[in-house]
């Protein structure tokens, strides 16, 4: 074996000591963000080419909200994978699938219900929309909510729990608890996603657009970025308790810088009495800090 020059061994320590300061200044600066409100605020960021990883309040288990849609959608797609369900397959829809106080732009389009709505449609309404009563539709085509979880698990992430769904959800405050993920398990499947390891080339692109078209959370991955960099992002919001606290506001997503680079990136910020606009002015900000490291590496 060759044996390394002295200029090449100085300049690979120079190196690896200015990479590591690097990325000690963005946990920094990541945690003087997440101080700027009060409750749990988890961060976790991937180079998705590098693997180079740094996680905030790691082993949190974090009520993921309307994050979960993006699993449930993997594992709908598996199953259009699999020839058990197509996209273009007609779900019909009467008002017995409805339940009252919770957003549905799907049953503000069809309030009478009776109409035959696609496994595309319901997967765009729930992903790049939020619909809650897609998403129930969903877990019910899917098997329900322990098959999903079991699908996530069964994909090697096992730091996430998927117990209730939306309807179960509305009931009270406590059942958002139940579904609750560690900031690197999401991260692991963002990562699995991105990789293509686990759905066909299909569904991945597919996926991708819903994720992308989202017009939900525009002020939180995608609050303080130039538009040349691309989000493709879920997000996930409680309401408050009696107490003005807020249960989860969370996005989570990849970026596509200019510069090529693919970042994962997760912001979970839990059981805070913050404003809603101050909790996603830390999303947006650790988003900004996390693309300008990036974009100048």
């Amino acid at each position: 074996m060759k044996a390394l020059s002295v200029s090449s061994l100085l300049f690979s320590i120079l190196f690896s000591t200015s990479v590591f300061a690097q990325n000690a200044a963005l946990k920094t600066k990541l945690e003087t963000i997440s101080k700027g409100i009060d409750g749990k605020v988890g961060v976790a960021v991937m180079d998705l080419k590098s693997r180079e990883t740094l996680i905030l309040n790691e082993k949190h288990k974090f009520p993921m909200q309307s994050v979960f849609k993006f699993p449930l959608a993997m594992a709908v797609l598996d199953l259009v994978d699999k020839k058990k369900l197509s996209l273009d397959q007609k779900v019909h829809i009467t008002k017995k699938d409805y339940f009252a106080k919770t957003h549905s732009p799907m049953r503000d389009k069809y309030p009478d219900g009776e109409v035959d709505v696609t496994v595309g449609e319901l997967l765009a309404y729930s992903v790049s929309t939020s619909d809650n009563i897609a998403c129930d539709i969903l877990f019910r085509l899917a098997g329900g909510t322990k098959a999903v979880n079991d699908y996530v698990h069964g994909s090697g992430v096992k730091n996430i729990a998927i117990v209730a769904n939306e309807e179960e959800m509305h009931s009270g405050w406590e059942p958002q608890y139940k579904n609750w993920c560690e900031p690197g398990a999401m991260l692991q499947l963002l990562d699995i996603f991105y990789q293509g390891k686990k759905l066909s080339k299909t569904s991945t692109d597919f996926l991708w657009k819903i994720l992308i078209d989202g017009p939900t959370g525009l002020k939180r991955i995608k609050g303080e970025l130039p538009t040349n960099i691309t989000v493709a992002h879920k997000t996930g919001t409680s309401g408050a308790n009696e107490h003005g606290m807020m249960g989860g506001l969370n996005d989570v997503g990849i970026m596509k810088l200019p510069n090529g680079k693919n970042i994962a990136i997760v912001v979970y910020i839990s059981d805070t009495h913050a404003k809603s606009e101050e909790a996603e002015l830390v999303i947006a900000k650790t988003a900004k800090a996390v693309a300008d490291h990036y974009s100048t590496k």
